[in-house]
């Protein structure tokens, strides 16, 4: 026959415990998360990327620069 323990032999206090210290730091780690995800959203709107009319502002004179180079060097250097 297997022995089953009986009620005396589990102690419901110090599981329950043991229970309430998991949670506590469950919370305690998820209150951690929660502030470095509110930091990295933080600094990630500190450190703005260019926006994309920048970039293509900057390409538009580069284009326009070579073609006024082109134009001169044909006036110049027929």
């Amino acid at each position: 026959m297997a022995t089953t323990p009986g009620r005396d032999n589990l102690d419901f206090e110090e599981q329950r415990a043991r229970i309430w210290r998991a949670l506590e730091e469950v919370e305690k780690i998820s209150a951690e998360t929660r502030k470095l995800i509110a930091e990295a959203d933080k600094v990630g709107a500190e450190t703005k990327i260019l926006p994309l009319s920048t970039v293509f502002q900057g390409f538009i004179a580069a284009a326009a620069l070579m073609a006024a180079g082109a134009t001169l060097a044909k006036l110049f250097f027929p």
